[in-house]
């Protein structure tokens, strides 16, 4: 796909007129048109206002950029680098931190990065080949040899999971695993929980999730910390051990 093409799709995908991006942008309509219709040329500066208009995330900003001829701007660093030792090292503080209570850490093909102990119990029982790397969290929590045979609300919960995925591969595989789900709320509550039966007990837990939302690089951009928490204080007083 060619810049005036793209820009053109992604601005309609985010429901902008040319006028809401040229406002937003720092730039005229008129200019706008004319980058969209091929008659000119962005410079890198522009393309980059544009991408951040556009709330794209950083690995969509690249993309655009190398639509338009240029450099990617944002680096992809491995985790692992050492330049993201003081990453890891928050990542680590805040999983320790949420203990007794489960938490991971997720990158963007919901690939496991990193958990504390609690996850554990969450993954009793489940298949061997479903916790090789790369694990990916959702298809352990779907999978008929994951965690779905102990979710009591397999229907309920995995539709929370699915609304959120575009529909693509991992989609196609995941919704085959589902069971229909019944009409209207099947919960009380602020939150829809995951209600999973353990050997503690059953546990009602909801979810939070935690970004580095200044990040500029796109490796941690991407990381997701998904934090687990008691829906209940029975759930809380079975997570404490006592």
């Amino acid at each position: 796909m060619d810049f005036p093409e793209a820009l053109r799709a992604t601005r309609r995908r985010r429901h902008l007129s040319q006028l809401d991006l040229a406002l937003r942008s720092g730039t005229t309509q008129r200019h706008l048109s004319f980058i969209e219709t091929g008659r000119s040329r962005p410079g890198r500066t522009l393309v980059v206002r544009l991408g951040e208009s556009m709330e794209l995330s950083l690995s969509e900003r690249n993309e655009l950029l190398l639509a338009a001829g240029y450099a990617p701007v944002y680096p992809r660093t491995p985790l692992d680098d050492v330049s993201l030792a003081h990453v890891r090292a928050a990542l680590g503080h805040i999983l320790t931190g949420h203990l007794p209570y489960p938490a991971i850490v997720v990158d963007a093909g919901h690939d496991l990065v990193l958990a504390n102990n609690a996850f554990e119990l969450l993954t009793e029982g489940v298949a061997a080949h479903l916790l090789r790397p790369p694990v990916n969290v959702l298809r352990l929590s779907l999978h008929p040899e994951g965690l779905a045979p102990r979710i009591a609300n397999l229907a309920g919960w995995a539709r929370h999971i699915l609304d959120r995925l575009p529909r693509d591969e991992l989609y196609d595989e995941l919704s085959g695993y589902v069971p229909e789900p019944s009409p209207g709320p099947d919960h009380v509550g602020f939150a829809a929980p995951m209600v999973l039966r353990t050997a503690r007990g059953e546990l009602r837990l909801t979810t939070t999730i935690t970004t580095f939302a200044t990040a500029l690089d796109v490796t941690v951009a991407e990381l997701r910390l998904e934090a687990f928490l008691p829906a209940d204080p029975a759930t809380a007083a079975l997570l404490a051990g006592s």
